[in-house]
């Protein structure tokens, strides 16, 4: 029956050449859905991203309660942050898994809109010593 197989498969071949001709409308309509998904997709981003902006703003995204004044990296992924909220200065120290607040200046060190003076970064710098102690003077050479 061994010999028979590639006869079988040779008149098969002959008996359907229709079916070609009959999956060009089948290519065409399924090249037209998949179009149409495509569109629907794209539609459903720009619309999620027009939804998004019109909530940002109701938030309440008032950006003048909080200012950032100055930042200053301690690491790869650890920064020093002075930030000013109702008219006090507060020093937070900012990771990956944590803010925390590290001193909190009764009087503003720094102006917002100025730019940092040397007399800041040594008041931060004093800081930074006698909270961490002289951990912090292997830090300060990267």
């Amino acid at each position: 029956m061994i010999p028979l197989a590639p006869a079988l498969v040779h008149a098969q071949e002959q008996e359907t050449p229709g079916q070609e001709t009959a999956s060009a409308p089948d290519t065409l309509v399924t090249m037209l859905s998949l179009g149409a998904g495509l569109l629907a997709v794209i539609a459903i981003i720009f619309g999620c991203a027009w939804i998004v902006r019109r909530m940002s703003g109701m938030t309440g995204g008032n950006t003048r309660a909080i200012k950032v004044v100055s930042v200053m990296p301690m690491g790869t992924r650890e920064r020093i942050a002075l930030i000013e909220v109702g008219g006090k200065q507060i020093l937070i120290g900012v990771t990956p898994s944590a803010i925390r607040t590290l001193h909190v200046f009764d009087e503003p060190v720094v102006s917002a809109g100025e730019p940092v003076s040397s007399d800041f970064a040594r008041k931060l710098q004093g800081m930074i010593g006698k909270s961490w102690g002289s951990g912090s003077s292997s830090k300060e050479g990267s």
